[in-house]
């Protein structure tokens, strides 16, 4: 079966470490080439995540990433760079993997538009607004202020319905949820986040929150961090994840329900999901529990079909 993963922070170990290389299978990386294939993926999505050690992350350092991502991920003669709808199509007619740029977090645009716009004509087809903290656009979902949208990101807001670009509201504090939810015209995307209700943990989303998401005909990428599955213990079984499916069909989401394992952008593992050519042992467990159909829409069509109607044509 053919696999969509939403997000994974591949890129930023690869910008940390330069002699990482994304076609060695390298146990430092989560991600790599030969993982991919493995699995079976067809389509991942890289994130551009500038993490906390860059004292002041500037856009300087996300063209360093977009090179990274031309030099090591896109330069394999089995990659290709997915920026359209029919990029997607035509990579479907081939044995290539194609590949995503993501934004996570828009710190180092600075409040700066004309930033979002090169990155739109770079090809960065997904953003998410905020990391985990408050930027210049809004507040994040750790922020304790727990504010929404400034009056600049209002304007971003704007500005963004206007490009290829699909906000991305992982991370993304709860007032500023529903801000955008309210204003925003366009379908939008959780990348990499769960169910709050199964698991209460802030990066996760309410039931409101995931009926606004199916309501929008927008996507949820299920996600594999540990501690947003479960309750941390000692071990979180595959058998967490399928809970979270369950309970985001059982809300009307059958069509919304992605992946999004977040691989390399974490430190535990759901057992038997260490990296993603572990895919197969979700794949087996989905199998038991859902029919044919369902399991190649949470694995494939559903990703499929959003992007298809929100890539630029």
């Amino acid at each position: 079966m053919k696999i969509v993963d939403g997000h994974c922070d591949a890129l930023t170990k690869l910008y940390q470490n330069d002699k990482l290389e994304f076609n060695q299978d390298v146990l430092e990386l989560d991600v790599s080439f030969p993982k991919l294939k493995q699995a079976g993926v067809k389509i991942q999505c890289f994130a551009i995540y500038l993490s906390e050690s860059i004292a002041n992350p500037n856009f300087e350092h996300i063209l360093q990433m977009v090179d990274i991502f031309h030099r090591k991920i896109i330069s394999h003669p089995q990659m290709r760079f997915v920026r359209s709808a029919s990029d997607w199509l035509d990579v479907e007619q081939t044995q290539e993997i194609g590949a995503i740029l993501t934004l996570e977090g828009m710190d180092a645009l600075a409040g700066n538009l004309t930033n979002l716009r090169i990155l739109d004509y770079l090809g960065v087809r997904c953003a998410g607004l905020t990391w985990n903290y408050a930027n210049w656009a809004a507040d994040g979902i750790m922020e304790q202020r727990k504010g929404g949208f400034t009056k600049k990101g209002k304007l971003m807001l704007k500005e963004i319905e206007t490009m290829g670009i699909i906000v991305d509201v992982s991370h993304l504090s709860v007032a500023g949820f529903w801000e955008l939810a309210e204003v925003y015209k366009k379908p939008f995307i959780a990348s990499h986040s769960n169910a709050y209700e199964l698991c209460p943990h802030p990066r996760n989303l309410s039931d409101d929150q995931i009926k606004a998401i199916i309501q929008c005909k927008g996507l949820m990428g299920i996600t594999f961090v540990p501690y947003f599955l479960e309750n941390l213990k000692t071990t979180v079984e595959i058998s967490a994840i399928l809970k979270h499916i369950d309970h985001i069909c059982a809300l009307g989401g059958e069509s919304q329900i992605g992946f999004g394992s977040d691989f390399d952008g974490i430190e535990q593992w759901v057992k038997d999901l260490r990296h993603v050519g572990d895919y197969g042992n979700i794949i087996e467990a989905l199998c038991k529990n859902y029919t044919e159909s369902q399991v190649e829409a949470f694995l494939y069509g559903n990703w499929r079909n959003f992007m298809l109607r929100n890539l630029p044509q």
